[in-house]
């Protein structure tokens, strides 16, 4: 699959190729990162552009702030490059209409990190990727793994599309959860996943939840007060006992990665137990899934938990996180998953 990807254009070399005007659709930090590649690719924008509700009267980049409407008017015909995240599935719908009417592409930056998924990293990684893919399940996570990658290198949205699956069908078909989970939640955030199971279960026996974004543990805080049964932290996960500055601000994308607010400490989750049970964990830790792994390494060849992991923050997730979670417990079967979004967040691997 790798080799026949690699006989056509990137979204890159697509965007770079083009006759039509350019247009980004986004003015967040993706829109950024977008502008900085197209500028070392020599690849003019024409317009940037806003949903409706978004427009205002503002500059981005030295750009007059449009409508599509406007851009349509102005520019008839163009290639139209998404540049922002959602879930939202009305947003979702809007794109694949405007998708219908102008060519549209997705040039792909990570959450985390600065490998962007182009030509040269998909020729570094073809067989670390190879690889990867082997060690999946069944044909679905396959077939997943197959689209996710074809999106990343294209910037097709009809793969992203064809990727898609619910959430809850993973946690009830393949993990098969109850109400009887004793659950680990990294990057707790302020209680959704706990009360995703509560909804989905009717509940659980314990739940150990880390939050080390100051404004998010707080809401945790609240969330747990009164239930006996929940134990909020508020540390990072690491390999090992450490301290990093953190960006905080009480978004899901608060991270160690950047330049900090303040410190928090991070904790290896071996250290931390002792002889705790965990049945269940997740863990969505905003591009530090592979310590995080690297420091629960007992706890997953003694106990091993069913699993929910993030494999979207970083482009090497998938070359990184698959072989390195059977290399800990070979007795793992890993699934792939992706859950509505653009670009291709919310796909998670499913262990058991």
């Amino acid at each position: 699959m790798i080799k026949e990807l690699l006989k056509t254009k990137s979204s890159w070399e697509r965007i770079a190729s083009t006759e039509k005007p350019v247009v980004i659709y986004g003015t967040g930090n993706g829109a950024d990162i977008v502008l900085d590649r197209f500028a070392e690719l020599g690849i003019k924008v024409s317009a940037v552009v806003a949903s409706e509700g978004f427009v205002r009267s503002r500059e981005f980049r030295g750009f007059k702030v449009k409508s599509i409407r406007d851009v349509q008017d102005e520019l008839g015909d163009f290639l139209l490059c998404i540049a922002f995240a959602t879930s939202l599935p009305d947003v979702m719908d809007n794109i694949k209409e405007l998708s219908k009417k102008h060519e549209t592409l997705m040039p792909v930056v990570p959450v985390f990190g600065n490998n962007i998924f182009d030509r040269e990293f998909l020729e570094e990684n073809a067989s670390a990727l190879t690889n990867s893919r082997a060690l999946l399940a069944d044909d679905e996570s396959r077939r997943v793994f197959d689209n996710i990658i074809r999106f990343q290198y294209s910037g097709n949205l009809s793969c992203l599309f064809a990727s898609e699956s619910s959430r809850t069908d993973a946690l009830r078909d393949i993990l098969k959860l109850g109400k009887n989970e004793n659950i680990l939640d990294l990057g707790a955030y302020r209680g959704d996943t706990l009360e995703e199971i509560i909804s989905l279960f009717g509940g659980f026996t314990s739940a150990v939840a880390l939050e080390p974004d100051r404004k998010s543990f707080d809401k945790l805080c609240e969330y747990a007060k009164g239930k006996n049964n929940i134990r909020p932290l508020p540390y990072a996960v690491w390999d090992s006992e450490a301290e990093f500055e953190f960006s905080g601000g009480g978004g899901r994308q608060s991270t160690l990665f950047s330049k900090g607010k303040y410190k928090v400490r991070a904790i290896a989750i071996d250290g931390i137990l002792g002889k705790e049970t965990v049945s269940y964990v997740k863990m969505d830790v905003e591009g530090a899934e592979k310590e995080a792994l690297l420091g629960m390494q007992n706890l997953l060849k003694t106990q091993q938990p069913s699993l929910s992991i993030a494999a979207y923050h970083r482009s090497e997730d998938f070359s990184v996180l698959i072989p390195l979670i059977k290399s800990i417990n070979p007795e793992y079967k890993i699934y792939l998953r992706h859950h509505p979004y653009i670009p291709a967040w919310d796909t998670n691997l499913y262990c058991i």
